[in-house]
């Protein structure tokens, strides 16, 4: 398979190039193909969340297990009636407060999804993104459009149309090129038929903001312990114990403060010590620890800006896979608002099969 690179500029949606590449999406999309495109989160890769067979060939492209469900987009509240039979009241106040934007709500499912979209679960995940790119896509298409992370199954979420192409280059008929992603995360997702609502997976929006729009709610716990047998199917999309994963061995560092840092150097001149090739993700506060290492690194941002680490999170580990780290030392930041998001991505990345 030949993958269409279809260009659109976000800024300028009806130039000559962006509306033909707009057309020839939809077009793919209405008639079962498969695309990738950029959301605000990262990119996804989408197919008519109508059609099972197109479904299938996300599974496929993926290499994804048919038990962890997809995310459907809409572009309007039109659309959700297609998919969802019921709003109940603490959805519709996340809809006022976050749509659209990267807030995932799990909903009761109309006949009209196929079980493949919910892994047999009565319940779909739905969101309608912000990025204009996304929006256009779905408009066009005339669709609700199902789009997991274009990558392969575990592997780091792209938040490029070149990362998407690393994976899937081949496998799929188009990828949309509209530069870099806004947020860098997935979307949070919450299941909003339980009460309290339960954040299965933290993401751009926190539960303290889901919490201010008048909605009680609670985290998601998963456990560490490696189930026995292949799951029958995963309660919501990212809820996966290993996932966002580099192919470097991904080494985590917590702490606070100096602390942290002198963690930090401890962590690099060990792995060096074994022979390792090092990658730094390399925050502005921990600079000093890399002089002179010769170690791979990745400038990561301002260590006191968490939407920037957040932007920033997936290139990085991108990028020193490709600069060929074997090992790749990360601090974590602190466990307060998208910095839990940070956390949750990176501590299951570092997670042994």
């Amino acid at each position: 398979m030949q993958t269409q690179r279809l260009i659109v500029d976000p800024h300028d949606l009806e130039s000559e190039i962006s509306r033909a590449s707009l057309k020839r999406a939809a077009e793919i999309l209405r008639s079962g193909g498969t695309v990738a495109l950029p959301t605000e989160t990262v990119y996804g890769l989408g197919a008519n969340a109508l059609d099972a067979s197109a479904i299938a060939r996300i599974f496929a492209a993926k290499e994804r297990p048919s038990w962890d469900p997809l995310i459907v987009h809409i572009s309007d509240t039109k659309m959700l009636e297609q998919v969802v039979v019921s709003v109940p009241e603490s959805a519709a106040k996340l809809i006022a407060a976050f749509w659209p934007g990267p807030l995932t709500l799990l909903l009761p499912k109309s006949d009209a999804i196929p079980d493949v979209v919910t892994a047999g679960r009565p319940r779909v995940g739905v969101r309608m993104p912000q990025h204009p790119v996304a929006h256009a896509v779905i408009r066009a298409a005339g669709i609700p459009i199902a789009a997991p992370s274009a990558n392969r199954f575990g592997r780091t979420s792209p938040t490029t149309a070149e990362h998407v192409a690393e994976d899937l280059d081949g496998r799929i008929d188009a990828i949309i090129d509209s530069g870099e992603t806004t947020h860098g995360l997935e979307s949070t997702v919450i299941d909003v038929c339980e009460d309290p609502c339960i954040v299965y997976r933290p993401g751009v929006i926190s539960i303290e903001q889901i919490r201010a729009a008048g909605v009680d709610a609670i985290m998601f716990h998963e456990t560490a312990e490696k189930p026995e047998a292949v799951p029958a199917s995963l309660p919501s999309p990212g809820v996966g114990l290993r996932h966002y994963a580099p192919r470097a061995k991904l080494i985590l560092i917590d702490g606070d403060g100096e602390a942290q840092i002198a963690g930090f150097e401890r962590a690099l001149k060990q792995a060096q010590q074994e022979g390792a090739t090092t990658g730094l993700m390399l925050p502005d506060a921990f600079a000093a620890v890399a002089d002179g290492s010769g170690a791979i690194v990745y400038r990561w941002g301002k260590w006191s800006d968490a939407e920037e680490l957040a932007q920033r999170l997936f290139a990085g580990l991108r990028f020193l896979d490709r600069a060929g780290a074997t090992v790749i030392l990360c601090p974590l930041p602190a466990a307060a608002g998208i910095g839990v998001a940070i956390r949750d991505r990176l501590l299951k990345a570092a997670r042994k099969e």
